[in-house]
């Protein structure tokens, strides 16, 4: 999709020189994938203590069950 944008030539340049960008639109994709990258994180991080832990619960017991109701290829 092009999209015309005026960015600052300075900040363009110290990306593309700290990124080891060849273009412009190298060094702005970069930057675009680390925000979204970073506000996934954010948001990830915001949800902590929001799930409740439930100290009881058995994950081995529920993969074991889990396992035995799967059937094997070779048997269906």
């Amino acid at each position: 999709m092009a999209t015309n944008l005026a960015l600052d030539d300075e900040l363009i340049t110290e990306a593309q020189r700290l990124g080891g960008h060849k273009t412009k639109k190298e060094a702005v994709t970069a930057a675009i994938e680390e925000y979204i990258r970073q506000q996934r994180v954010n948001a990830l991080i915001a949800s902590f203590g929001t799930v409740d832990f439930d100290p009881e619960y058995d994950y081995k017991e529920q993969r074991r069950r889990d396992t035995e109701k799967r059937v094997p290829r070779w048997e269906s």
